[in-house]
């Protein structure tokens, strides 16, 4: 991985760590206030760093998801794709999801811009 994008890769692991923590305003000082984040839960999208707090104290009301990076994949687009191991309870602790899903993320001025789930590729994800 080239050394100019570690920041971007700590920042991202940043993120997942603080989501992990149910740490919203460290998660959140890590998103442009016009973040664009998808509403996996739901679906569709929420626009600016206010309403995925909402979104994520919705969401953790109703369910319990970890994520935790596997991989960081340079994209030619100059977007990072993290492959994430997911495991989602509900909240008496059943698992509802244990899987790997893929998270792309576009950074700008050191913030995340945008981040939208989508699948990994089947073949060889190097970049």
């Amino acid at each position: 991985m080239p050394n100019q994008l570690a920041p971007e890769i700590e920042l991202l692991r940043a993120a997942y760590a603080s989501f992990n923590a149910r740490d919203l305003d460290a998660a959140l000082a890590l998103m442009a206030s016009d973040v664009v984040w998808p509403r996996a839960f739901k679906g569709g999208f929420v626009h600016g760093s206010e309403a995925v707090r909402a979104y994520w104290t919705e969401q953790w009301s109703e369910i319990n998801g970890h994520v935790e990076p596997v991989t960081f994949h340079i994209e030619d687009a100059g977007q990072i794709l993290v492959e994430v191991h997911q495991v989602v309870r509900d909240l008496s602790g059943a698992v509802l999801a244990d899987e790997n899903v893929g998270h792309r993320f576009t950074i700008e001025d050191g913030l995340i811009q945008a981040m939208e789930v989508c699948p990994l590729p089947l073949s060889d994800l190097d970049a």
